[in-house]
């Protein structure tokens, strides 16, 4: 963008004695040039005195410095635009639909589908197309490009765009410390493995290499030499990839509720078995699993309330983390599940918030536990804490997931 302006004022002095345009630019000179040659110049006013003028002169100052006032604000306002159109958010459009809007092979409502962009979901926009039917994007969303109705979305608002999307900083080292403060010396309220990634919510020390997210443990501060910073949209389904993903979800289900059957029955029978025979044994004892539905998934977990929390770990008696606690009570119905609280946001189906049942996943930034029904959240929380109840609006909910 040039940062010269120029604009073209009229003028009228002394009920129209004197009448004329001057060019305004930027340019200090060329400003006191004209002035001058206004104020020296007498063409057919040879008659008029020298006070009239003078307030001409004045006269054109006034213009000039309102002119200048008026320019200065419009370049600020030029380059404002022009820094939201240079941003990253330029050309991203949000889905605001009540669930999703098709993404049609061409720009028309008779075409075939390709794919969808849900709710909040995020788009590029690569060229707009008139047709009779309305204003028709050509968009491109993750592995999908086609043509959306203009209506259905919303773009270039970089407000929205930042609401629906979530500033990352995925671990790139084999432990990552969460610290109290901006500072090595601060002390350490989280550890996070490798892969794992927390929300970013205050960018501002970036440059000093620090970036506050929230974890588990509250909020707190991590090195970004540690993290890999990035902007995560949802973005759209394709058709092909929609279907794949139903008949997966479909066959994990029952490949699931197979598996926590037989673990059910196994468990059943070696605890018959172990009934019959006497025991003085003063440990503490648990059952094992009973049932195959996300209820039995509750009950079975909850036996391990109060049990100690460890980083890393995995053993329901001895010390799990939270990941790992998830992981090992479904383990014990026969699914395999990853030790990653982030991996765990894409395992079985997604689920709403309103649709949530007891034996849902439930994933926060950083953290991960199993819903178990009146609001509450079964998880392995904190060194303090152990394995215990939480409320499960105690933050931010990132992704519910369903297994059984």
């Amino acid at each position: 963008m040039n940062l010269r302006w120029k604009k073209t004022i009229s003028y009228t002095v002394a009920a129209c004695a004197v009448v004329g345009s001057i060019s305004l630019t930027s340019d200090a000179a060329s400003t006191t040039a004209g002035v001058s040659a206004i104020s020296s110049s007498t063409g057919d006013l040879e008659g008029t005195t020298y006070s009239a003028y003078a307030g001409v002169s004045l006269t054109v100052n006034d213009m000039l410095a309102n002119a200048t006032v008026l320019a200065t604000e419009s370049l600020l306002a030029d380059n404002a635009t022009e820094a939201v159109a240079q941003s990253e958010y330029a050309n991203i459009a949000i889905a605001q639909v009540d669930n999703y809007v098709y993404i049609r092979e061409t720009a028309s409502a008779d075409s075939e589908y390709v794919g969808k962009l849900y709710n909040n979901s995020a788009a590029t926009v690569s060229d707009t197309v008139e047709t009779d039917d309305g204003t028709w994007l050509l968009i491109t969303s993750g592995d999908v490009t086609g043509y959306v109705k203009q209506e259905y979305v919303v773009q270039n608002d970089e407000e929205l765009a930042k609401q629906v999307s979530r500033r990352l900083a995925t671990v790139n080292t084999t432990t990552l410390y969460v610290r109290e403060e901006a500072s090595t010396d601060s002390s350490v309220i989280d550890l996070l493995p490798v892969g794992d990634d927390l929300t970013v919510i205050d960018e501002s020390m970036a440059d000093s290499g620090w970036v506050k997210v929230t974890c588990n443990a509250g909020e707190g501060y991590v090195s970004t030499e540690y993290v890999t910073l990035s902007t995560d949209y949802t973005v759209a389904e394709s058709k092909s990839a929609e279907i794949a993903r139903l008949a997966k979800e479909e066959e994990e289900k029952k490949a699931a509720q197979e598996a926590a059957e037989k673990a059910s029955q196994a468990a059943a029978a070696v605890s018959a078995k172990s009934s019959s025979s006497s025991s003085s044994s003063s440990s503490k004892s648990y059952s094992a699993p009973s049932g195959s539905n996300g209820s039995a998934v509750v009950n079975y977990g909850a036996q391990f309330v109060g049990n100690p929390y460890v980083y890393g770990g995995s053993s329901l008696t001895n010390g799990t983390d939270c990941s790992g606690f998830v992981m090992s009570v479904y383990s014990a119905f026969g699914i395999n599940l990853p030790h990653s609280s982030s991996a765990l946001r894409s395992v079985g189906s997604a689920v709403s918030y309103d649709d949530m049942q007891p034996g849902d996943i439930v994933c926060y930034s950083g953290h991960v536990g199993i819903y178990a029904g009146n609001g509450q959240l079964l998880h392995a929380s904190t060194y303090k804490t152990g394995i215990t109840y939480s409320n499960v609006n105690y933050k931010s909910i990132l992704a519910i997931r369903r297994i059984l």
